[in-house]
Parts: structure tokens; sequence; C-alpha cells
């Protein structure tokens, strides 16, 4: 299941380059995972619900285009690899010509909420990353 964002680039996100701050794009990454997480019925608090916690592990992102204030950005998220405890998923971002401005892989594992150490991913989130994830 591939999800896609929109957003809008504010002043508050330009840095003294007159362009977005490169940490800006770790938070727009971050709300399109978010928003995966929505889409897939996963929000936050089902998560607690089943006892685990996600947690990032690493990101590896490439800045390919800049990007300006009012700029139009679609942030697309989707699944890419699954393991036994961890996940990784693919963010892609386009401005509104359609040029990939950035792309990145995240690396997530799921925790045990209560012993802080890594659990199995659920069948809720591992659904997603079979053949179609349906």
């Amino acid at each position: 299941m591939e999800v896609s964002l929109e957003i809008v680039v504010r002043s508050t996100e330009i840095d003294v380059n007159g362009h977005v701050n490169n940490a800006k794009y770790l938070e727009y990454l971050e709300w399109g995972r978010e928003e995966w997480y929505e889409q897939a019925n996963l929000p936050y608090d089902s998560f607690l619900e089943m006892g685990i916690q996600t947690v990032t592990v690493n990101i590896n992102i490439n800045y390919r285009k800049e990007c300006r204030q009012n700029d139009r950005l679609t942030i697309k998220t989707s699944p890419e690899r699954l393991g036994r405890t961890s996940y990784v998923l693919k963010q892609e971002i386009f401005n509104q010509d359609g040029q990939l401005v950035a792309d990145a892989t995240v690396t997530s594992v799921t925790m045990d909420s209560k012993t802080r150490t890594s659990r199995s991913v659920p069948p809720e989130l591992a659904k997603w990353f079979a053949a179609g994830g349906k």
C-alpha cells in the first residue's frame, strides 16, 4: 500500500541558504509515515494496545533537489522490506512539478513496551509487507 501526503513548504522551514533545511526533510518523512500508519489502520494507540512501540533505528536519505517556500510537496510512503523484528519503509518526496526532491529508506524495530526489548513484528503490521499488502 502506497500512501501520499501533500504539504506546503512554510517560511519557518527555510534556512539561511533560502531553501528547506535538511533536518526538515526528516520531519516531512515522519509526517508521511504517520499518514501511512493511519491509512493502514495502525494509529499509535493500536500499537500500545498490542503492547509494542515502534522505534526508528536508521534513516538513509538522499537529497536530490532543493525545495523553497510555498513549494507543494507530495510525500509517498510504501512498505519495502520485512524482517523478524524490523521493517523498512520506502519514502519519496516529489515537488509540484513531479520531480523527485528526496528519497529515503527508514528502518524501524518493534519493541515490547514493558521490557523495552525487540519483539516480532505483529501480523497487523506484517500483512502490509505481503504481496499487495491488503
